[in-house]
């Protein structure tokens, strides 16, 4: 009976003591490499993003932060990776905000809930959307093109990087606010949307940037940006909100991890991101392409996705757009 006693009070102690120590695997992470998933090709913006901040979350972690592109179906598939993937702390998604907050509304058969299966983690940046016409289009300032516009109805095409794109949505909700009719061009990325609008084969997109370059030695004409500010680095262009339109395409690319992933690791990643995004090299590199870097707390990072979950849903519903 003693040997019982004293090995019961043995095992409470034990217990007790057990519950005071965190995990294993949270003293030790990170104890391997890091992945972060890009649900797009290399080259863009939210490859871009992981491949700038992967050096410094390397060193503060100190083990490989290694970037993975696996693009398709618009993103679904290295969003469903992510989703499916052990949240163990390794393995993470960077993506456009609006895979996370317009997808949903627009995909009938994602293989992944956004709200319950991925977990935000840290906001990247904003990546605005800028509207900028050929020179065939005989208009100089905004006023005259939308005049232009509502006197061909349905004369005038627009491009965008895909069905669900931040472009795409922009110029829906443009045609509706300016009250004209245009023709929607989905292409496979941004790059060769631009392409055509050079060459004139469409009139007019929303551009998240590389254009800029272009309309600086008059290949284009840029009129606006669908944003809720101007741009830091382009502060002469206007919003489309000032110039009476109420369009607002901004959503800001994030970090995300698999739902069930520890608070601690969630927390220690939203702080190394944070101070990875304070690289001068960073911050000028989005500037440039108009857009800005975009630190936040996790309340404030799911604030605002919830925010801009309200805000699209609600147009996409009105609007009627579906992409199956």
């Amino acid at each position: 009976m003693r040997i019982a006693s004293a090995l019961g009070r043995a095992a409470f102690i034990f217990v007790g003591l057990a519950a005071l120590w965190p995990p294993a695997s949270a003293q030790t992470w990170p104890d391997k490499p890091v992945k972060l998933v890009v649900n797009f090709p290399p080259g863009g913006v939210a490859d871009t993003l992981a491949r700038n901040i992967a050096p410094s979350l390397s060193e503060a972690l100190k083990q490989p932060v290694v970037v993975e592109n696996r693009p398709g179906a618009n993103g679904s598939i290295g969003a469903d990776v992510v989703a499916k993937s052990p949240p163990d702390g390794y393995t993470f998604l960077i993506t456009s905000g609006g895979a996370m907050t317009v997808d949903p509304f627009l995909y009938s058969n994602l293989p992944y809930d956004t709200q319950k299966d991925l977990v935000p983690v840290a906001s990247l940046a904003i990546v605005r959307v800028f509207l900028m016409i050929h020179p065939s289009v005989p208009a100089k300032t905004f006023n005259e093109f939308v005049a232009y516009a509502r006197a061909n109805p349905g004369k005038l095409s627009y491009g965008s990087a895909g069905s669900g794109s931040s472009p795409h949505l922009a110029g829906e909700m443009f045609t509706r606010a300016a009250k004209i009719q245009a023709t929607h061009v989905p292409y496979k990325g941004a790059a060769p949307a631009l392409n055509d609008l050079l060459g004139g084969q469409i009139q007019f997109m929303f551009d998240p940037g590389p254009g800029l370059q272009h309309a600086a030695t008059g290949k284009l004409t840029v009129l606006a940006v669908a944003s809720g500010k101007r741009a830091s680095r382009y502060p002469d262009i206007p919003t489309l909100a000032e110039l009476g339109m109420n369009v607002d395409a901004d959503t800001p690319f994030g970090l995300y991890a698999p739902a069930g992933v520890r608070a601690a690791i969630v927390e220690r990643m939203n702080k190394e991101v944070n101070r990875a995004l304070a690289a001068p090299a960073l911050v000028d590199n989005m500037q440039k392409l108009g857009g800005d870097v975009l630190p936040l707390t996790i309340p404030e990072f799911v604030a605002r996705q919830a925010a801009d979950r309200t805000r699209y849903g609600a147009f996409i519903k009105e609007a009627g757009i579906k992409v199956d």
